[in-house]
C-alpha cells in the first residue's frame, strides 16, 4: 500500500482518522507533549504496542475486564451497558483536533513541550498531517513527528520542514529480514533519513530494543555505522515492553511476542554503554 494513500471510503478530505489523543506524555519529544495518534500503518511489526493502529479502517475492541457477559451480546458500542465495546478510530476535522490539543496549553508553556503526531504511521495520512502541522506552527506550537520513515520522501520532507524534531525509528537493519518480518523497505527508510538530514531537519534516531529482532550488537552497530557520516549527537533507546499485549486479545488478533521476556536493566545498560562509547548521548525511552 502506498504511504501517500488515497482518501479512504467514507472519510472526508478535510478529516483524518485518529484513534487517540494522549495528554501529558513525557516520552514523545521534548517537555510535556500531547500526542495525536493517526490510524493506519503499512508495517506489520510483531512487537507493535498499538495493534489497533494498523488498519486504517474503524475497528472495535472488546475489553473483557469491563464485559458483563450478557446473554445476548449486541456487539454495539452504543448498546453496550458497561462500555466494554469501544470504537477505535474517529474521523476528526482540523478544527476538532486543534480544539483538543489547545486544552493543554498551560503544560506546553511551563515545560517547553508541544504536539507530537504519531501512529500508526503519520505518512499514511500525509495531507492532513501537513495541514495540521502548518496550523500548529502558525499558532506558535512546538511540533514533532514519530515515524518509521517508511513512506513518500516528498511528503516526509514537507512534514519534516514543519517540525521542531522528527523522532525516526530504526528497526531491523538487514534488508531482506526487515521486509520479511515487518514489510519494511529498508533502502527507502535510509534514503528518507538521509534526505531529512540534508534538508536541515532536526532528526533524532531511535532504536527499539526488541529481543530476537533488534536487541543485538550487530544490528545496533549497523545503525551506528549508518549514522557516522551525519551530525547526530543523541540516540534514543526504546526497550521492548508488554504494555500493549492485552490489546491483541481485545481485537481478536494473535500476539506473537506474548512469551518474550522484556530486556533486563543490565541488558539495556550494556547497550547504552556501547552506544555512548561511540560518542553519542543516550536517552532511554525517548
Amino acid at each position: 500500500m502506498s504511504c501517500d494513500v488515497k482518501q479512504q471510503e467514507g472519510q472526508s478530505q478535510n478529516t483524518a482518522r485518529i484513534f487517540n489523543i494522549q495528554r501529558y506524555s513525557l516520552h514523545d519529544g521534548s517537555g510535556i507533549r500531547t500526542v495525536v495518534f493517526f490510524k493506519g500503518c503499512p508495517l506489520s511489526c510483531p512487537w507493535c504496542a498499538n495493534p489497533e493502529s494498523r488498519s486504517h479502517q474503524t475497528t472495535y475492541m472488546r475489553r473483557m475486564a469491563k464485559c458483563l457477559e450478557c446473554e445476548e451480546c449486541e456487539m454495539d458500542v452504543d448498546e453496550c451497558p458497561s462500555g466494554a465495546w469501544e470504537q477505535v478510530g474517529t474521523d476528526m476535522t482540523l478544527d476538532e483536533v486543534l480544539a483538543q490539543v489547545a486544552k493543554d496549553d498551560v503544560f506546553f508553556d511551563t515545560s517547553q513541550g508541544g504536539i507530537t503526531l504519531s501512529g500508526g504511521e503519520v505518512l499514511n495520512q500525509p495531507h492532513f498531517a501537513i495541514e495540521l502541522l502548518t496550523r500548529l506552527k502558525q499558532l506558535g506550537y512546538r511540533t514533532a513527528v514519530e515515524t518509521s520513515g517508511h513512506g513518500s520522501t516528498t511528503q516526509l520532507l514537507r512534514i519534516g520542514q514543519l517540525c521542531d524534531e522528527v523522532l525516526f525509528d530504526f528497526k531491523i537493519m538487514d534488508k531482506e529480514r526487515a521486509k520479511q518480518v515487518a514489510g519494511l523497505n529498508l533502502d527507502k527508510v535510509l534514503e528518507n533519513f538521509t534526505r531529512l538530514v540534508e534538508q536541515g531537519v532536526h532528526v533524532v534516531p531511535r532504536l527499539p530494543l526488541i529481543p530476537g529482532y533488534t536487541l543485538d550488537l550487530l544490528n545496533i552497530d549497523k545503525v551506528i555505522w549508518f549514522l557516522k557520516p551525519f551530525d547526530v549527537e543523541e540516540i534514543h533507546l526504546l526497550p521492548f515492553h508488554q504494555y500493549g499485549a492485552n490489546k491483541y486479545q481485545t481485537l481478536g488478533m494473535e500476539y506473537l511476542m506474548k512469551d518474550v521476556a522484556v530486556p533486563t536493566q543490565s541488558e539495556v545498560e550494556a547497550i547504552r554503554s556501547h552506544v555512548e562509547a561511540h560518542g553519542y548521548r543516550v536517552v532511554i525511552g525517548g
